[in-house]
């Protein structure tokens, strides 16, 4: 079949990586020049296996390509081995207190164990051990450190949870895992305030070649938590740190995901899929353009072409913004002109405008010429 061209604009040159060693997470390469790839973490009860991997199914389809998993309870460990094998992605079973749950998720078959050495019981007495299991099972860890469960000697070394006290406390737990033979380390420094985050993860990109993954954490609602991820990650990424992330917000995984999936493909590191233009609104606007672009993202939800789709609410940017986007509408005195390549296709009433806009989306999508549907050569 031969190639459509939508039209889609050229991806501006992606920030350069910062080279690491690569590690594996299931099928997964992280680091080393791999892709970006974006995780979120389940909210089901680990325990109830079911509803878990319905969760991890809706994340899958949203783009997510690892999960995590919290398992608390020897109930949450003994669920492990079903989960690891059905999930569609890698699990990454998310291990604090018990160093024993490190153990049963090696066991269970996950693809890579998440270890907060901070609030681990006599952590250090287990390093060999977790690093033997571990590297006979070729499975990699990730060292996570946050503000919330810094080291205690680090914490009362540094007076507060700093940027500096979060990258030695990382660097001391990887040290320990290197002293056993054992470098399959991913590592993780969070924080809630977007600018020390910033500052931990520069420092420790320039301090080892660890694979990191970036997170704010408890960054918040899905509003301001979107934002101070956005900043923190397009910082970092920009400077070609970062190998994989999470937007941690108080919502569903599902959005945490679109979230991490929206924030790369702006900066060139991930495909772009639909994306829809429409213009914040002002004293000109004849039309009601909140609520038509959000008709308009409704419709095309789901979606499954690259579009970018301009909604704009009147004559003095419309034409041009809607011009520039694959398909668009410019609206005014209750109509909307549907454009396509630049050129005006048809007005239509301002109550047609989404059916519109759809049905040119699915001519300009399908590669099947007109009255041939269904033909067979």
């Amino acid at each position: 079949m031969t190639a459509i061209d939508l039209g889609l604009p050229t991806i501006p040159t992606t920030p350069v990586r910062r080279p690491t060693r690569q590690l594996h997470v299931g099928d997964v390469p992280v680091g080393g020049g791999a892709p970006i790839s974006v995780q979120t973490m389940t909210t089901t009860l680990t325990a109830d296996v079911d509803a878990t991997l319905r969760q991890i199914a809706a994340v899958t389809a949203a783009g997510c390509d690892i999960v995590r998993i919290a398992v608390p309870s020897q109930d949450d460990a003994d669920a492990l081995p079903v989960i690891a094998a059905k999930s569609p992605i890698p699990v990454i079973a998310d291990i604090h207190f018990q160093p024993r749950y490190v153990f049963a998720a090696i066991d269970a078959g996950c693809a890579a164990v998440r270890v907060n050495p901070g609030n681990i019981r006599k952590f250090d007495d287990r390093v060999g051990d977790i690093a033997k299991a571990a590297g006979d099972a070729e499975v990699p860890i990730r060292i996570g450190v946050n503000a919330g469960s810094l080291d205690p000697r680090l914490l009362a070394k540094h007076g507060s949870a700093t940027s500096e006290a979060l990258v030695d406390s990382a660097l001391w737990e990887a040290s320990l895992f290197e002293e056993h033979g054992f470098t399959d380390l991913k590592i993780a420094v969070k924080h809630h305030d977007p600018l020390t985050m910033i500052t931990a993860n520069r420092l420790l990109a320039s301090r080892c070649d660890y694979p990191l993954h970036l997170g704010v954490t408890e960054a918040g609602p899905a509003f301001q938590g979107a934002i101070k991820s956005a900043v923190a990650f397009g910082v970092l990424l920009a400077e070609g740190i970062g190998d994989t992330i999470r937007v941690s917000l108080s919502t569903d995984p599902v959005e945490q995901v679109k979230a991490g999936c929206h924030i790369l493909a702006s900066l060139g590191l991930r495909p772009r899929k639909l994306e829809i233009v429409s213009c914040p609104g002002c004293g000109r606007l004849q039309v009601d353009i909140h609520r038509l672009a959000a008709q308009v993202e409704a419709a095309f939800d789901g979606f499954p072409h690259p579009l970018r789709i301009a909604v704009m609410g009147c004559v003095v940017n419309g034409p041009g913004e809607a011009r520039e986007a694959d398909l668009g509408v410019s609206c005014g005195n209750g109509k909307g002109q549907i454009f396509r390549g630049g050129q005006v296709l048809r007005t239509v009433p301002e109550s047609n405008i989404v059916e519109a806009l759809l049905d040119e989306a699915l001519r300009l999508t399908d590669p099947t010429p007109p009255g041939q549907a269904g033909e067979t050569s």
